[in-house]
C-alpha cells in the first residue's frame, strides 16, 4: 500500500495527461483521494453539475468534486505501472463525466481511446 502522498502523486500524474485544452475549462473542481469508496466497485466518482447541462446565466455554485479511490485501485492494480495507468483512466473517465459524458458515451470513448 502506498503512502497517501504518494498515490496523490499518481493522481497529479494522471491530471497532466488530461489534453491542455480540456484542463483549462475545469473550473470550480475539486479533486480528491479518499481510501475507500461508499460503495464497492466505484474506483472514482464525479458528483456535480456537468459543464454542458450548466447555463451561463447561473450564479455562484458549489465546486463539482471528483474522488478517487486509492483502495480499490491498489488491490486491483499487480504491478505499479498497472496502478499507474489505472489512475489515468480512472482520473479520464471521471473528467469526461464532468464535460458531460453519461456512462455509456465514457465506455463508447474509453473502447475509441484503447483502454
Amino acid at each position: 500500500m502506498l503512502p497517501p502522498a504518494e498515490f496523490e502523486l499518481l493522481v497529479e500524474n494522471a491530471l497532466r495527461c488530461i489534453p491542455a485544452r480540456f484542463r483549462r475549462r475545469m473550473k470550480n473542481v475539486a479533486i480528491v483521494v479518499e481510501q475507500e469508496p461508499p460503495r464497492p466497485g466505484l474506483l472514482g466518482l464525479y458528483q456535480g453539475r456537468p459543464l454542458a447541462s450548466r447555463s451561463v446565466f447561473e450564479g455562484f455554485t458549489m465546486p463539482d468534486k471528483i474522488t478517487i479511490f486509492q483502495g480499490p485501485h491498489e488491490r486491483l492494480s499487480r504491478t505499479r505501472a498497472e496502478l499507474e495507468q489505472m489512475v489515468v483512466d480512472t482520473v479520464w473517465h471521471e473528467i469526461a463525466h464532468h464535460f458531460g459524458m453519461d456512462e455509456a458515451q465514457v465506455r463508447r470513448a474509453e473502447r475509441q481511446r484503447g483502454s
